[in-house]
């Protein structure tokens, strides 16, 4: 499955377009982690454990989105969109969003 934020694909025609797809998580934050980064907050640099939390959010968002693509037959998905949101304190969803196509080669 072919996954890009363009709405084209070099060296590939899209034949049919199949409609919007999309895939969410909702995550909540670790009491133990918020204590981690916390104290990393004071004293500045990257909070490792919300980078990683992140990073499985956006991983899991995109497999959902390509597995609602797949079902309508497509092979790839083109102008794919990432939005967060703030769901409740401590919780954030993270979408992702693009337009399942079919692609062929030129």
């Amino acid at each position: 499955m072919l996954v890009v934020t363009t709405e084209t694909i070099g060296g590939k025609r899209i034949v049919k377009s199949l409609g919007l797809v999309r895939g969410n998580t909702v995550r909540a934050r670790n009491v133990g982690k918020d204590i981690t980064a916390g104290l990393r907050a004071l004293v500045g640099g990257e909070i490792s454990e919300y980078v990683k939390l992140m990073a499985e959010a956006r991983e899991q968002s995109v497999d959902r989105m390509i597995e609602a693509a797949e079902q309508l037959g497509a092979n790839a998905v083109v102008a794919t969109r990432f939005t967060t949101s703030m769901v409740m304190t401590g919780a954030a969803e993270l979408l992702a969003t693009g337009t399942a196509v079919i692609v062929e080669d030129e």
